[in-house]
């Protein structure tokens, strides 16, 4: 690859959605609105589970993780999305658009790997109780979360470093709502055949590996239910929230990469991008919440604890 030292590009343009006027405000509104949806589900998921002790298990550690890895996510993309909507300035800084693309790449590399501990977690909850407290204590899943962010911030730093070093000499849309690698890629002059070979090492490492552990992991906890004479409902309603949350990440995934790369930056696929990396986040605390009687108590013990606060001051 040559040397990002013939670059004259010195910054990006966002195109976004669309140029009118009219429809920007409404986007803006909109996206603020789930902005802050997002924000405010995920923060009362972390607040819920940390004021409440019965909560202080391995599942729910990781859960507080992954609520983390949904706020940083969008907000390294939505805010400057936001400021565009208003400002009409679409354009973003060449060391900007690599932050964004770095920060987006961590943290979405992370939930592949996080989901994984998750599915490791209910794995021993019901193939191996008797061992639970030993195999996931306090340290084992302290080493997992290292691992997770590690693993996910060396492959995307390898990326980015590799993108950085591509020379940019025009133009320099970006026909997306934010900066997207695939789209950078294409508007490189040098050869990218070597970082296309990488990032696809790269994805199948963080994407198929933890994909095929996950599906391991299930096989195993459904042969093992199957065993069970009594509580079966129980042993597999506890594995339904994170089922649905690997089905729809996933399946998202892959419909994203599977489509023809002639199509990347059209507008079905801004749409889709968008529910993927704005909408789903939302959407994870409440599917893991929405039947948890565990989380419905640790609200309303929060709710009372902000009812007495208030009331003192």
């Amino acid at each position: 690859m040559e040397s990002r030292n013939r670059s004259t590009v010195t910054e990006f343009i966002l195109l976004g959605f669309t140029s009118d006027h009219s429809l920007q405000v409404l986007l803006f509104l909109i996206f603020l609105l789930v902005y802050v949806a997002l924000l405010g589900t995920n923060i009362l998921l972390i607040l819920s589970v940390t004021f409440d002790q019965r909560l202080h298990n391995p599942m729910y550690f990781f859960l507080i993780n992954l609520s983390i890895m949904n706020i940083g996510g969008p907000s390294a993309i939505i805010p400057k999305m936001l400021m565009g909507f208003l400002s009409g300035d679409k354009s973003i800084l060449f060391e900007a658009c690599m932050a964004q693309i770095f920060l987006s790449s961590v943290l979405g590399g992370s939930e592949f790997i996080l989901l994984l501990f998750m599915a490791y977690d209910r794995y021993v909850a019901i193939c191996k109780p008797l061992m639970y407290s030993s195999i996931m204590s306090a340290s084992a899943c302290t080493w997992m979360i290292i691992v997770t962010w590690t693993v996910s911030s060396i492959t995307s730093s390898v990326n980015v470093l590799l993108l950085c070093n591509l020379s940019f000499c025009g133009p320099n849309i970006v026909d997306h709502f934010f900066c997207v690698f695939a789209s950078l890629m294409r508007l490189s002059c040098s050869d990218t055949s070597v970082l296309d070979a990488l990032t696809l090492l790269g994805s199948a490492f963080i994407l198929l590996i933890p994909l095929l552990l996950i599906i391991l992991s299930y096989y195993k906890i459904i042969a093992s239910i199957k065993r069970i004479r009594s509580g079966r409902y129980k042993a597999f309603s506890s594995c339904t929230s994170h089922l649905i949350v690997v089905t729809m990440f996933y399946g998202m995934t892959l419909v994203m990469f599977m489509r023809p790369k002639v199509s990347v930056d059209n507008n079905r696929d801004k749409i889709m991008l968008a529910f993927y990396v704005i909408f789903f986040p939302m959407l994870n605390p409440v599917i893991y919440s929405l039947r948890n009687k565990d989380v419905h108590r640790a609200w309303r013990k929060l709710q009372r604890f902000h009812s007495t606060h208030f009331k003192v001051l």
